[in-house]
């Protein structure tokens, strides 16, 4: 039976509820022990820290997942992260981090109880967190081991706070802004050549490093897994299971030529046709075997019916990091875990694979 590599998009607190109906769904599909790696990006990830947080540092099982479920939807309902970060600068010390508010999530993540380093995370599955390194616009990307891009290359990661790494993957330009970390604190090796064994010492060309939002390279997550131009796995016996939770371009009016959202607009819309592109390759590749290679979920899926409002609240509901309602996480939640059983009902991947 093949292994799982699981992938769990941006999109806030939105991302993080409509996630948690998917794992649900896996959970109860007994599929949670079958994901060996998992990508994440904003939302994603920091769902992917607080679930192992609460579940000291481990992967849930399928069986244990309903708790784990509850602990998280007290977690989402009770505070709010947007408040707890924006509460730091009631200390003056943290004052100089009002133009680097990254560091004030994850200064409220440790308030929080996360006080991990990347070493601390479990070997399985491997978790890979990633950013955008503003310095050369490529995938930053966090693991139990190793930081870094493959233009720069790589150094020993496990000391680094995971608050702050999940922080890194959630800061999105203007809002919430980069984090920045001195390179010489480092020892920074890089190959040559990709199929290289060992890899030789470098040194920067910074003496810092800005890193922003993994959705601003790839909101979706799944680059670590795919390779979109050959429309191919990177890895052997690995299917993926992709959760887009990304918020659908709205249809409206476009703003005034003297309108600062007008230049927000164009954004949304590169942002949009960028992860469009890698779903349509994705999709395409499912699409042209016969045996099963993974499942895509898409929050904009309308069920229709009964579960009409749950997808018109989570369609709607914006980006943020801020506390749902009890409502709007079951809502989400639930519809999570409706458009993962309807991909199901439709695919039938764990029909075919064994589930």
């Amino acid at each position: 039976m093949k292994k799982i590599g699981l992938v769990l998009s941006g999109g806030g607190v939105r991302a993080m509820a409509f996630h948690l109906g998917v794992l649900r769904f896996l959970a109860e599909r007994s599929a949670l022990e079958r994901v060996a790696q998992v990508s994440t990006v904003s939302g994603g990830s920091l769902l992917m820290g607080l679930l192992l947080h609460h579940n000291e540092m481990r992967w849930p099982s399928s069986n244990d997942f309903e708790r784990v479920f509850s602990l998280m939807r007290g977690e989402l309902c009770g505070r709010s992260l947007m408040r707890a970060s924006l509460g730091q600068l009631a200390r003056p010390w943290n004052w100089n981090d009002l133009l680097s508010r990254a560091n004030l999530v994850a200064k409220a993540l440790h308030h929080w109880g996360i006080r991990a380093s990347l070493s601390d995370l479990p070997v399985v599955p491997e978790w890979s967190i990633n950013g955008t390194t503003s310095e050369n616009g490529r995938r930053f990307r966090f693991k139990r081991d190793t930081v870094g891009d493959w233009i720069f290359g790589y150094a020993d990661g496990s000391k680094f706070p995971l608050a702050k790494a999940m922080a890194v993957s959630a800061a999105f330009p203007g809002g919430i802004g980069p984090i920045s970390f001195r390179t010489n604190s480092m020892q920074w090796k890089k190959r040559k050549n990709w199929n290289d064994t060992t890899a030789e010492e470098v040194k920067l060309p910074f003496k810092l490093l800005h890193l922003y939002d993994g959705g601003v390279y790839d909101n979706l997550g799944i680059e670590p897994f795919f390779d979109v131009g050959k429309q191919a796995s990177k890895i052997d016996d690995l299917d993926i299971y992709c959760s887009d939770a990304g918020a659908p371009l709205k249809v409206g009016p476009a703003a005034g030529p003297l309108s600062p959202w007008r230049l927000k607009r164009i954004m949304d819309i590169m942002s949009e046709q960028s992860r469009a592109l890698r779903v349509r390759a994705f999709l395409n590749y499912l699409a042209s075997s016969r045996a099963p290679r993974g499942v895509y979920v898409y929050i904009d899926t309308n069920l229709k019916g009964q579960h009409e409002k749950a997808w018109q609240v989570s369609v709607n509901f914006k980006t943020n990091l801020n506390k749902l309602r009890p409502e709007e996480f079951d809502a989400i939640s639930g519809h999570g875990y409706a458009v993962s059983r309807a991909a199901e009902s439709k695919h039938g991947y764990f029909r075919k694979t064994g589930n």
